[in-house]
């Protein structure tokens, strides 16, 4: 199929329920937006312990798809005059600290947006129900340890949103669900958007899932906290995630025609910020990409076992939304993703290849790498590089019992210094070496996370 066909209803059922088959994951939604088309989606169920058929309106968590709406909340306030977003974040939380001085004094709202803060991300305390969940949360940073300079590198930082949600609340004198439903869920039209689980719970909705050999079990909590909420807590169902892409594709004006954003600040959103690596970028919230000379715009979504993916192609006209119930949806999303880029769109996915390296060279880079949330121990082993993640704290909060070590995984370059994991659950996984400015090896980044090497 290329880019004047229409969307073919029949051949997407028989990919998805093929995809739902191989995986076992329960369910998925899937939305396309094309040629001015639509189409939106259901299968499989929400829940194997109280199934209901998921339909084009079952709610999913989209987890990290939020960090963009609250960028994109942050950019009407900037256009409002209440945020600047190279102004310091002291400036609207004075007494703001983490371990670090200088991120503490120098960090700004720009950083915080494009994961360049350079403190420890993944932090997920529990600070209430309450009102003054994110203001304590952001209390609770002040040790927070720093795994690079600021400003230098990019590692992706959840604690950096929920930063900025506090920063919205003080602007703004309200609470950060409020804000978010007047200035960005209620403008846009969409009223199959949530944040708060009790407004979840009276509709249809999808539970997480692991899928084993022995079938698909129901994870719990279903919830996030409230200190998250900037981070990653809208749940959606994904007719409502299709109508924020169209206006994400647009020029930052709505249905009515009344413009919500200038064209300049949408705009700003999707330019590059900071290269992660070669042709990746960072915008304003939203990793870009450019594959095969086509600009790529999106952002993943993951929760306890809820795995999304919202993508825009501006110059194609184009967005694919996927949400699936079961930590194995990453499987469902990477592979629907690849299908529909080349089946809509004529555009291949390029995957990384393996190339040739001595012992020597893949010995460099054993070591222990570490960071608060998760250490990666790379070594040598009958002539292969050999790596293990250990998780040290869980999710959905710090005190969710953390899973066990990941089996051993083989590696091997595919770039210079960037390795491709050849083997076990997460093949087709990307460990990139980042060097100190004198060559040295300073961190080893995994799932956009960075790891300090210690020996």
């Amino acid at each position: 199929m290329n880019n004047n066909h229409d969307i073919n209803r029949d051949l997407l059922d028989e990919y998805v329920n093929k995809m739902i088959k191989k995986t076992g994951v329960p369910g998925v939604a899937v939305g396309i937006l094309h040629n001015g088309q639509t189409l939106t989606a259901g299968y499989g169920v929400t829940n194997v312990e109280h199934p209901l058929p998921v339909t084009d309106e079952t709610l999913f968590q989209i987890g990290s798809i939020t960090k963009t709406y609250t960028g994109t909340a942050i950019m009407r306030l900037v256009e409002m005059g209440k945020l600047d977003l190279d102004e310091k974040v002291r400036t609207y939380i004075p007494d703001f600290k983490v371990s670090d001085e200088t991120a503490s004094t120098e960090v700004t709202v720009r950083h915080l947006l494009t994961h360049t803060a350079g403190w420890e991300g993944d932090v997920f305390d529990d600070t209430g129900s309450g009102d003054d969940a994110l203001a304590r949360y952001v209390t609770n940073m002040a040790e927070l340890k720093q795994l690079a300079p600021l400003g230098t590198v990019l590692s992706y930082c959840n604690s950096g949103f929920s930063v900025a949600g506090y920063i919205i609340e003080l602007v703004t004198g309200k609470t950060y669900k409020t804000v978010m439903k007047e200035l960005v869920l209620d403008p846009l039209g969409l009223s199959g958007s949530y944040i708060e689980p009790g407004d979840v719970m009276t509709h249809r909705f999808a539970a997480g899932h692991d899928v084993t050999s022995e079938g698909a079990t129901v994870l719990r909590p279903w919830y996030l906290t409230p200190s998250t909420y900037p981070a990653g807590g809208i749940t959606c169902h994904i007719k409502d995630l299709l109508g924020y892409a169209r206006f994400q594709l647009g020029d930052g004006r709505i249905d009515d025609d009344t413009r919500l954003l200038s064209s300049e600040s949408m705009e700003l959103m999707k330019s590059p910020q900071i290269t992660i690596w070669g042709d990746e970028k960072m915008g304003i919230t939203w990793p870009i990409r450019d594959i095969n000379g086509v600009h790529v715009v999106s952002h993943g979504g993951g929760t306890l076992g809820q795995i999304s993916l919202l993508k825009l192609v501006p110059e194609r006209e184009f967005a694919l939304g996927i949400l699936t119930n079961a930590n194995q949806g990453e499987i469902v999303v990477k592979e629907l993703n690849r299908w529909i880029s080349k089946e809509y769109l004529d555009l291949e996915i390029p995957d990384p290849k393996p190339i040739e390296s001595s012992e020597e060279e893949l010995a460099s880079f054993a070591g222990h790498y570490t960071q608060p949330y998760a250490d990666i121990d790379l070594g040598m082993l009958a002539g292969k590089l050999i790596g293990i993640q250990t998780t040290k704290k869980g999710f959905p909060t710090n005190d969710t019992p953390p899973p066990p070590p990941s089996p051993p995984a083989s590696l091997a370059l595919c770039e210079k210094d960037r390795l491709l994991i050849t083997d076990g659950l997460s093949k087709g996984g990307i460990l990139e070496i980042i060097r100190k400015p004198d060559g040295s090896i300073g961190w080893l980044r995994f799932g956009s996370r960075l790891h300090e090497r210690q020996t």
